[in-house]
């Protein structure tokens, strides 16, 4: 059966993944080194408590912004508030000298970025087709990972060169414009080409409607028995790999290795991650959503252990961003297109503002038990250990999830 051609919606859809991703890897190399240079003393305990109360921003908005967005024409709207505040704060990250000023634009940029994406997610539904969605949403991951290392390339050669002298401080606010601008650019295809097709009527008293639906659409999703245990499935396992990318960065500045060679591994993972996630959707296609994410939670409790007892020195760092590059496309590409094939349509957003609830409360969990671990023992390798758990029980759960729904039927 011969590939059928991308339409332009899917391309343009795909488009935003790229666009987006040139912050999201800032965001779990350059950046955390960066405030190491501004903090005093270790850095992970502050910066994990302040991706935790990002992550808690996130989950407490988007019930609320998620139901308003299903209705006629409001997607693309919210898409454009978030992104032009996700822009401008991340410009503003190149002018504090203070580190808890820095942080708290951190802070500001992580939440417009995050719940940007949920819109962007959601979208996918009026972008494709369920029999495409595994497809591209693995092509989405796959191409913002190879797309975002163009503009990451040239800010680290800002960052690591500095041209004409200049300083650090000058060198990172020239690498936040260029990430910023290559942001921007990348959302107008989606906001030109993507049409919101499934969505609810206007309604009058839009926000206190939202506010009263909550409980309903919980009631909803904890009925239907394959979104139930995939939810909870998700809840666990996607927590660990958010601490792994959020923290990994931080973690291997603190054991003693070199910036230079944390930035460079984490390169390589984009470069692996772009053939792997394509790969992924493919597969999940022909073996079965549900087996292929048995395979990635799999996958990543191996790397977690990997990183608790054997990671000291750069080699292994650059080992770990290759494995961490097989697996992590595809484990959250598969995640978002099986959610997309069981929610209804037309209350995309909604669900999908529960489904980034569901990773966004477990990315508070898994930062504060590293942070508190670390805090309380000394050991950042006790911190990485206490997340294995979680890929366990994610995996657990998937188990019981209905075979029949989970094939990509």
């Amino acid at each position: 059966m011969a590939r059928e051609k991308m339409t332009k919606a899917e391309e343009s859809w795909i488009a935003y993944d790229v666009g987006n991703s040139a912050l999201v890897l800032l965001a779990t190399s350059v950046i955390p080194i960066y405030f190491k240079s501004l903090a005093d003393g270790p850095a992970l305990v502050a910066w994990s408590y302040a991706e935790t109360v990002a992550a808690l921003l996130i989950a407490l908005l988007m019930p609320i912004l998620g139901s308003i967005a299903d209705m006629k024409g409001m997607k693309k709207k919210f898409i454009v508030g978030t992104v032009g505040t996700g822009v401008v704060a991340t410009v503003a990250l190149g002018f504090p000298t203070d580190a808890a000023v820095f942080l708290v634009i951190y802070v500001i940029s992580s939440v417009a970025l995050n719940t940007s994406m949920v819109f962007y997610d959601a979208l996918l539904v009026d972008a494709t087709t369920d029999e495409r969605m595994d497809e591209i949403s693995s092509q989405g991951f796959a191409w913002g990972y190879i797309g975002s290392c163009v503009p990451f390339i040239a800010c680290l050669a800002v960052v690591l060169i500095r041209p004409f002298g200049i300083g650090m401080q000058t060198a990172m606010q020239i690498a936040f414009v260029i990430t910023a601008a290559w942001w921007a650019i990348f959302t107008i295809p989606l906001l030109r080409n993507v049409k919101q097709t499934h969505y609810k009527p206007l309604e009058r008293h839009a926000l206190a409607k939202a506010f009263g639906g909550i409980g309903a659409t919980l009631r909803s999703i904890w009925a239907n028995r394959s979104i139930r245990y995939f939810i909870i499935a998700y809840f666990f396992y996607i927590d660990g790999v958010h601490t792994i990318i959020k923290l990994s960065t931080s973690y291997g500045s603190d054991l003693g290795i070199d910036g230079t060679q944390l930035v460079l591994a984490l390169l390589v993972t984009q470069f692996v991650a772009f053939p792997s996630a394509i790969i992924y959707g493919k597969l999940g296609r022909k073996f079965g959503t549900r087996k292929m994410l048995l395979v990635g939670i799999a996958g990543y409790t191996f790397i977690t252990l990997f990183a608790a007892f054997f990671l000291k020195s750069a080699t292994e760092f650059w080992f770990l961003a290759i494995m961490v590059g097989l697996f992590q496309g595809g484990i959250q590409a598969l995640s978002r297109s099986e959610f997309g094939k069981l929610c209804p349509k037309n209350h995309a957003n909604e669900y999908f503002g529960f489904f980034d609830i569901f990773g966004k409360y477990a990315a508070i969990m898994g930062t504060f038990i590293v942070g508190t671990m670390t805090a309380l023992t000394g050991s950042g390798s006790l911190g990485v250990f206490s997340i294995v758990i979680l890929f366990v029980i994610g995996f657990v759960m998937m188990l019981k999830m209905p075979k029949q729904e989970t094939d990509g039927k």
